[in-house]
């Protein structure tokens, strides 16, 4: 239960953010989730708007029993019950150091804003899809985005994280302080302390050649095909994906793709346009292109690419990794999700991983799935009452018709409505390691 209300002044008086029950005004706005189908219902919220901020919020739980969650953007999905939320958009401060090539970045931070500030000096992180996913709640997980292949999980760039435990302590975590708690933060996810900053390695990258090949309705099956025969020969450097979208026919959808079904071939290619052209072209031979929106372009621009949506809205998801591909994956796939067929999944999207993702940092790193060789990610349609039952169904489905395909092992972040998500994110020994981590620097506040 949350303190009396002379406990909550005092807590006011000692942050320098809000500090909002739910008789408070602002209260909604402030526990408010990207992901609208998740309603957080917090008997506090601290809005941090220092590392400070979060240390009083962590004392204060301690001192009345609460339990403590984290929510940057809540891109992330789970719903807060009870006890304490600290919120981080506040701490929204991005600097750029162009001679090191290391941003330093705080944990409100999404990774658009990233990108735009590394862009002015000809640099680039090695960011997720989304221009709009906090940075930090991402890297704890890994992170699998559109230069998966060339360069490797995102987090394999961190190098440093600020982090309040739940005792009080702010540590410095980095391969040289701290190194085990180091390890755990770049990937382990849970349990790990509040992290209000990173640092993170860009690289030198002003423009790439990227985009997407769009096949529309009859040709989507030739082209899908197609796509799995290339990823078996695909340059290391080349990153590609495929995703069958059911776009609805609303204002909301640009004219050319409202009504349609569409698989989308994204690529990546972070070097000259010449040899981008030339590793895409047999893609543009697959099947009758209906928009080509593939070409050189800024790094600053590469969340073009998948093209995710940029407003809040309802969202479901989940993923598991898969260990091969082959056409009679495609039979299954097009069987449940084809173009004629009826389904609550709104988008199903196969990515090609290995490569750089395959090779962990030289001094380790908690990362989960680096042997898997593709991913595989579904999206509900956005209609929170068929989140329960109908979209997890078809979901489960199609996991089930896959399981010759599917690893036994994922990775964290694409294991959202997996009932053995976490089990099967860490190898053994990772999951040993993480939990001796997590005892050793952390300790329940409930």
């Amino acid at each position: 239960m949350v303190g009396t209300m002379a406990d909550i002044s005092s807590l006011r008086s000692r942050v320098s953010g809000p500090v909002l029950t739910p008789t408070d005004e602002g209260f909604t706005d402030e526990v408010f989730s990207w992901n609208t189908s998740v309603v957080n219902t917090p008997d506090v919220v601290v809005g941090a708007a220092a590392a400070s901020d979060v240390l009083e919020a962590v004392f204060f739980a301690r001192d009345n029993g609460l339990s403590v969650a984290v929510q940057s953007t809540g891109h992330g999905g789970v719903a807060v019950t009870g006890g304490l939320l600290i919120t981080t958009s506040r701490l929204n401060i991005v600097a750029i150091d162009a001679g090191t090539r290391i941003a330093t970045i705080g944990a409100g931070v999404r990774w658009g804003q990233v990108v735009a500030a590394a862009a002015e000096h000809g640099l680039a992180p090695i960011a997720g899809s989304s221009a709009t996913v906090g940075v930090v709640g991402y890297l704890l997980g890994g992170g699998l985005g559109p230069l998966s292949r060339s360069h490797g999980f995102s987090s394999d760039y961190a190098r440093g994280f600020t982090v309040v435990t739940p005792d009080g302590r702010v540590v410095e975590a980095t391969a040289d302080t701290s190194p085990d708690l180091f390890w755990a933060l770049r990937g382990g996810r849970f349990g790990l302390g509040i992290v209000t900053g990173v640092r993170v390695e860009l690289v030198e990258l002003a423009t790439l050649y990227g985009g997407a090949l769009l096949f529309d309705g009859d040709d989507i099956e030739q082209a899908l095909r197609a796509w799995v025969d290339y990823t078996a020969t695909t340059d290391p450097q080349v990153s590609t994906s495929a995703a069958i979208t059911r776009l609805p026919d609303i204002p909301q959808v640009p004219e050319p793709l409202r009504g349609h079904t569409l698989l989308s071939v994204r690529f990546a290619y972070p070097g000259d346009v010449e040899t981008g052209a030339r590793l895409a072209a047999p893609l543009r031979e697959i099947a009758p292109v209906y928009l080509d929106v593939l070409d050189e372009m800024p790094a600053a621009a590469i969340a073009m690419i998948h093209n995710d949506p940029p407003d809040p809205g309802p969202g479901w998801t989940s993923g598991r990794l898969l260990t091969s591909i082959d056409q009679r994956f495609v039979d299954v796939l097009l069987a449940h999700v084809g173009v004629n067929k009826q389904t609550p999944l709104l988008g199903v999207e196969v990515r090609q991983q290995g490569s750089a993702t395959a090779v962990d940092v030289p001094e380790g790193s908690a990362v989960g799935g680096r042997s898997g060789n593709f991913t595989l990610m579904v999206i509900g349609v956005p209609d929170p009452s068929l989140f329960e039952t109908v979209v997890p169904g078809a979901a489960n489905a199609l996991f089930g018709s896959l399981a010759a395909w599917i690893s036994p092992e994922n990775t964290i972040n694409f294991a959202e409505h997996s009932p053995d998500g976490a089990a099967v994110s860490w190898s053994p020994e990772q999951q040993a390691r993480l939990n001796e981590v997590r005892d050793r620097y952390t300790q329940s506040l409930v």
